[in-house]
């Protein structure tokens, strides 16, 4: 889908409107974004969402978010400080809205000029060496006092080092679950000291507890609120990893703090090192290559202020077909039957999937918005997709 974004603000209405859609079922990001370019409104989409369901091939009816439910969110939201910021108002931060899968809201508390500053994330170990503890220290004041904004996920060990060490300058903190549930939970006394000059952010609902899978969910936007991510400290297969990675995907400049060969704590670093990060033994490391990512302001603002929730306007796709009119919010059925007959447990681009249907990519894209619906498929990085066992699927 070729489509640039548009900046707006929304009416209290659309807000709801927004928050119902992606706390929908089976409604994720890019789910999201595809069904109000198609259906013009997240009021559209959610009208649309049961049809679309029925068409994938649902098994029941899908689960739509109640309106009562989001006002109550919205409700103890307020009780706490927190308020939601959709991907096209001029609040939300302009580095995080470039990555794939961008939230189309995030749940904010604090300042929101800390969402504007150049950021760089600190990620590591929490099981962290005293020397680990202290260079994640060293490197979150000196980044702070040179402008930027420290970002990293809360978590025990560095995360949390980090974050303490940036408080006066401004940190901000990415949560796994909702801001009524903090994990860990004793960090829960520092999230306000971080709002005081920082931010505490998250996609999740209110009240949302943290489960494994939403920790690399959460990775994804601590990466992307970045420049670059600092890895301090990470061991074969720890989540910090994952960080780069996704850092490395959305192209940052991913950093790796080396390490003695005989702590594991290191094996992850120096791992990253051998296939191609940045070394970063000090902060000046650091500093030599993000100065110039900041000098380039490679995430400026949008351009266009526009009214209404219609936000992406349709540019010719990639494969040079046409925009769809808005009205055709549902795909060819022809082409969505061949399209769930060539799906299969292994991971494929759009870009193949439409070659082997002998289809156009926004006719598959169509298609897929209805499988994914239905709970039959899911999607991973890179645009691809997989369908789901019959065991995985609800």
């Amino acid at each position: 889908m070729a489509a640039r974004l548009v900046e707006t603000r929304l009416s209290d209405r659309e807000r709801l409107d927004w928050l119902r859609l992606i706390r929908s079922e089976n409604v994720g990001p890019r789910t999201f974004r595809a069904l109000v370019d198609r259906c013009g409104s997240a009021a559209a989409a959610l009208a649309a969402l049961p049809e679309l369901a029925r068409r994938g091939g649902a098994s029941r009816p899908i689960r739509v978010a109640a309106a009562d439910d989001i006002e109550r969110e919205l409700d103890a939201a307020r009780k706490l400080g927190v308020r939601f910021v959709a991907s096209c108002e001029p609040e939300y931060p302009p580095a995080l809205r470039h990555i794939d899968a961008a939230p189309p809201l995030i749940a904010l508390r604090g300042r929101e000029e800390a969402l504007q500053q150049p950021a760089a994330a600190i990620v590591g170990s929490r099981n962290a060496s005293a020397a680990g503890l202290a260079f994640a220290d060293r490197l979150a004041r000196g980044l702070g006092q040179a402008g930027y904004v420290v970002v990293s996920g809360l978590a025990r060990g560095i995360d949390q080092r980090a974050h303490v060490a940036s408080l006066e300058t401004g940190t901000i903190a990415v949560l796994a679950g909702g801001h009524a549930k903090p994990y860990p939970p004793e960090a829960a006394p520092l999230i306000p000291r971080i709002a005081e000059n920082g931010a505490v952010v998250s996609e999740m609902p209110l009240g949302w507890e943290p489960r494994g899978r939403d920790f690399p969910r959460r990775n994804r936007i601590v990466s992307g609120l970045a420049l670059g991510v600092i890895v301090v400290e990470a061991a074969r297969g720890s989540g910090s990893l994952i960080t780069a990675r996704l850092a490395a995907e959305q192209g940052r400049e991913v950093f790796a703090a080396p390490g003695s060969p005989l702590d594991p704590r290191a094996e992850g670093t120096n791992n990253l090192l051998r296939d191609g990060a940045t070394l970063c033994a000090r902060l000046d490391d650091a500093l030599g290559a993000l100065e110039p990512l900041r000098a380039r302001d490679p995430f400026g603002r949008l351009e266009e202020p526009r009214g209404g929730d219609r936000l992406w306007i349709d540019e010719p796709a990639d494969d040079g077909e046409p925009a769809a009119p808005e009205a055709d919010v549902a795909g060819d059925a022809s082409v969505a039957e061949r399209v769930g007959a060539l799906l299969g447990p292994s991971p494929v681009s759009i870009d193949e999937l439409a070659r082997a249907a002998d289809a156009d990519v926004r006719s598959v894209r169509a298609a897929l918005i209805e499988l994914e619906l239905a709970g039959r498929i899911e999607r991973s990085g890179g645009d691809r997709v997989a369908l789901l066992a019959p065991a995985d699927q609800d």
